[in-house]
């Protein structure tokens, strides 16, 4: 009596190649709808929740601005630069203004030479720009040091008035510091490899376009900066 077989079961079936065309394509069915690159799409989706982290930076600022009860310090005033014997108000801060809004400008022409598959003056050009981002930072390091040597302003007292102010300036302008310190480790990188010829290979030299966007978004939080943190 031959004893009964068992059958062996059927094997595991994975997804086809059907199946992942299609789970590919419900994943990218909106950067199909906008027609952007995955790249630009991140880069986007980046600086919208970097948005909401500014504006709540910014919206308490204001907040505790008008709440406290102790006097905020004059602005002209306090970042006022001594030349020649005289305080000349914000002078620092409008230098710091300028450098970066003129970025703003060489990097508009480093994505123009981008797609022009001009790749040294892109580099050239981002070089530039990320040089203005260095002297940014550089200069705002002289602002802290002047208001933490000099003024004795701290994150948790301000000899000037409302505590609050220090924690206010230090953690805004900070964050933004480390963004523009950020962007141009990222232009640099960008662009040595801009010089180096690595975007020949595939012809596609849309990096210099998302770096570019992550620049216009720092430059563009400064003029919020600029308005509400030195002028008000």
């Amino acid at each position: 009596m031959q004893s009964a077989s068992i059958a062996a079961p059927p094997p595991l079936q994975g997804i086809g190649l059907d199946g992942w065309r299609g789970l590919i394509a419900d994943w990218s069915s909106d950067r199909q709808a906008f027609h952007v690159s995955w790249g630009k799409a991140m880069m986007w989706i980046f600086l919208l929740s970097d948005t909401f982290v500014f504006s709540c930076f910014l919206t308490g600022y204001m907040t505790v601005r008008v709440s406290t009860t102790a006097s905020w310090p004059n602005p002209s005033e306090v970042f006022a630069l001594h030349v020649g014997g005289a305080d000349i108000p914000l002078l620092l801060i409008a230098i710091m203004t300028f450098v970066l809004i003129s970025s703003s400008g060489t990097m508009a022409m480093a994505v123009n030479f981008a797609y022009r598959h001009d790749r040294v003056n892109a580099a050239t050009l981002m070089l530039v720009t990320a040089t203005c981002g260095e002297i940014f930072v550089g200069m705002q390091a002289f602002e802290w040091s002047k208001l933490i040597i000099e003024e004795g302003v701290r994150p948790w007292g301000n000899p000037m008035g409302a505590a609050q102010f220090g924690s206010a300036f230090f953690m805004i302008t900070g964050f933004h510091g480390l963004h523009v310190t950020g962007g141009v480790i990222f232009l640099f990188i960008v662009a040595f490899k801009l010089i180096r010829g690595d975007y020949d290979r595939s012809g596609n030299y849309q990096i210099v376009e998302i770096a570019g966007l992550y620049w216009h978004f720092v430059d563009l939080v400064w003029v919020f900066i600029f308005a509400l943190f030195y002028l008000w």
